[in-house]
């Protein structure tokens, strides 16, 4: 007999799996920046100000101030060879979970004082212009 398995003698199991691909994992590595000191002449420094970068000169010794990652802004003595927190979750650039964090207080009056209810004011159209509302004061 014959070992060849025909159309209807085929495996049970159907076709054979290709091996799982690996997933790429996202890259949590810092991005490291270092602030500078760098002694330049007066021409330099008016390009600098003006365009808000300059060349450096070849062999120019650079004094560095701080090194630290460029995503969390943490330093580098701190946090080196742990993922970057910015990477993985940044709320604490923008000051905590927002959905938990406390709302602003109200401020209560004095117990003599009174409130008084200000006319409307006009911030749109002629009126609003003629009034000085979008328009700076002279």
């Amino acid at each position: 007999m014959s070992e060849a398995k025909t159309l209807v003698e085929s495996d049970p199991e159907g076709p054979p799996t290709p091996p799982p691909a690996e997933e790429e994992k996202p890259d949590l590595s810092h991005v490291w920046v270092v602030a500078a000191e760098i002694e330049v002449v007066p021409k330099i420094a008016k390009v600098a100000d003006y365009r808000g970068s300059f060349k450096a000169t070849e062999g120019q010794r650079i004094d560095a101030l701080e090194v630290y990652c460029k995503g969390c802004r943490r330093p580098y003595d701190e946090v080196t060879g742990e993922d970057c927190s910015a990477k993985i979750d940044n709320r604490h650039l923008i000051g905590g979970d927002q959905s938990t964090r406390a709302k602003r207080k109200i401020p209560v009056p004095p117990k003599n004082a009174r409130v008084v209810p200000g006319g409307r004011i006009e911030r749109r159209g002629i009126e609003a212009y003629v009034g000085g509302v979008s328009r700076p004061p002279r």
